[in-house]
């Protein structure tokens, strides 16, 4: 079987979690009119670059390949944004999964540097692209990463310093108290701020992308589900397009179109609830995005009129859970215990994707077929990012692509038949672990 050739079984992740002719009933599509529906591709036609998956990956790909002058078609399954792009927690965070530190011991100094460039390149050009297409995003700055532990709080000196003298990061140290004061809970033990990073609303980032791909002359086609994509050819039920580059970007929603994606990606499923507006019980006093130190990270953010979006807790099955509320309040729960009986006016599940070193998978298939994904948390900026290398190599410039091709991404341990198990085996325990640290 070739790099680009077809995963021989066909995954279900796609069909099992409500329609795919609308966006789920979420925060984000309350906030803004529906966005515009396009017709399904019907027929052949040829294009120079034909991308599957119309999240941030497959957008930022088309749309910067339009604007290097190539002909582009982009096929979604169902509608742009309906995956993780649009449903995620809005947390444009720096860097990857692995710090710089373990970066530097595993893949040299020299290359770690390389990736931090990249990486701070991803949240500018995310920035760039809300304030161009899709200010109603509201994009506003700050993450604070949040210590469960005190040890982990007092030993983060040595890395801030770190951070500063070899990269230029400025990131701030809050204490216990100072957390308290600012988030208006006594769960964590002390924070880093990172000023650099930032959250917004990601499905009218998504819709930004839409409308300023069809600017450019992008032909967008929704409910055209791929069911073959190799070298030179993509084919739905209802048509095929030749072209001759072809980018999988996809994530967790089709892994199955290529074997070397299928073997590397593995979707799960993460929850978010969005609370009514609390009023004068809101408990953050800074308007700046959370995120924990668990293995299954809880995220936070405060909206303007108060409410609190909160996402936690994940389910490795294709299934969501029949009462993501009471999944998600179980984490607020701990954080928040005053909240513990709050109305959520909103609650959904999203599939986004890993890999087993948590790190993203972007990579030349051979063929002229491309891929990324398995972002492992950080795609919203990451994946931006991508599109944008993916974009440049289709036109034949190959530098950041074989960078970031350079990072290791393994297959999963067990092969294609047992690697999703023995992978979800390991991140059901590391989950276990992160309920008995309370």
């Amino acid at each position: 079987m070739g790099a680009g050739a077809p995963a021989v079984k066909r995954m279900s992740w796609l069909h099992t979690n409500g329609p795919l002719s609308q966006h789920p009933d979420s925060y984000y599509a309350s906030l803004q009119p529906p966005m515009p529906q396009y017709e399904p591709l019907r027929g052949a036609t040829t294009a120079d670059v034909c991308v599957v998956g119309g999240g941030i990956t497959g957008l930022s790909t088309a749309l910067h390949a339009a604007q290097m002058g190539q002909d582009v078609i982009v096929l979604e399954a169902a509608r742009f944004g309906w995956g993780a792009s649009g449903r995620n927690g809005g947390q444009v965070g720096s860097g990857f999964n692995w710090d710089q530190r373990k970066l530097e011991k595993k893949l040299g100094v020299e290359m770690a540097a390389q990736l931090w460039t990249q990486a701070e390149e991803a949240k500018a050009l995310t920035r760039e692209l809300i304030e161009a297409h899709a200010p109603e995003a509201d994009y506003r700055p700050g993450i604070v990463h949040a210590f469960s532990r005190e040890q982990e709080a007092t030993g983060y000196g040595e890395h801030m310093a770190h951070m500063a003298d070899r990269y230029g990061q400025s990131l701030d140290l809050w204490s216990k108290d100072e957390m308290a004061t600012r988030l208006g809970t006594q769960a964590f033990a002390g924070g880093v701020v990172d000023m650099s990073a930032g959250f917004c609303n990601p499905l009218a980032y998504v819709a930004g992308l839409v409308r300023a791909c069809e600017d450019t002359g992008v032909r967008l086609y929704e409910r055209s589900e791929v069911h073959r994509l190799t070298s030179g050819l993509v084919q739905t039920n209802g048509g095929e397009v030749r072209a001759a580059s072809v980018v999988h970007a996809t994530n967790g929603l089709g892994p199955h179109l290529t074997s070397r994606v299928a073997a590397r990606v593995l979707p799960i499923n993460n929850f978010i609830a969005v609370t009514e507006p609390l009023g004068a019980a809101a408990p953050m006093t800074d308007p700046i995005a959370v995120a924990d130190d668990r293995f299954v990270v809880n995220y936070f953010w405060q909206t303007r009129d108060g409410r609190l979006v909160y996402g936690g807790g994940e389910s490795y099955g294709k299934r969501y859970p029949s009462d993501i509320a009471t999944r998600v309040r179980q984490n607020l729960g701990r954080v928040y215990p005053e909240l513990a009986d709050v109305r959520f006016d909103h609650a959904w599940g999203g599939t986004l994707a890993v890999t087993a070193t948590r790190l993203p998978f972007v990579a030349d298939l051979g063929g002229g077929v491309f891929a990324a994904g398995g972002y492992s948390g950080h795609g919203l900026a990451l994946s931006g990012l991508a599109g944008k290398v993916l974009a440049e190599a289709t036109c034949g410039d190959r530098t950041r692509l074989d960078l970031l091709g350079k990072l290791p991404v393994p297959a999963l341990p067990g092969g294609r038949m047992f690697g999703g198990l023995m992978a979800t085996g390991g991140m059901i325990w590391a989950a276990a672990m992160d309920r008995l640290r309370g």
